[in-house]
């Protein structure tokens, strides 16, 4: 079993959450499992598509957290880039230190 050293968080626009989400289940050998989180965000680059966004100054997105290996983590970008090219996902990768199960 290929050794779980680290979260990959993806944010993205409440309206790509789903297309996101189908992309990790079309990849089970990069992607063991996930969580997805309602959150709200902005960003100086961000485009407010409606005018109760534009003004609270923020948008609700979804943030996709995924423990996983590194070098499928960066599978998995490369693959997202090549197919699914958009300024509104945003990644970053982070450390794990350790991760298993209770029981």
């Amino acid at each position: 079993m290929k050794e779980m050293n680290c979260c990959l968080t993806l944010v993205c626009h409440k309206s790509l959450e789903e297309r996101l989400v189908d992309v990790l289940l079309s990849h089970p050998a990069w992607v063991r499992g996930f969580s997805v989180k309602r959150i709200e965000g902005g960003s100086q680059k961000e485009k407010l598509p409606s005018m109760l966004e534009q003004v609270r100054g923020r948008s609700q997105r979804a943030q996709i957290d995924s423990v996983m290996n590194l070098d499928d983590a960066r599978l998995l970008i490369a693959h997202l880039k090549l197919n699914e090219p958009n300024h509104e996902i945003a990644y970053w990768l982070v450390p794990v230190l350790e991760f298993g199960r209770l029981a």
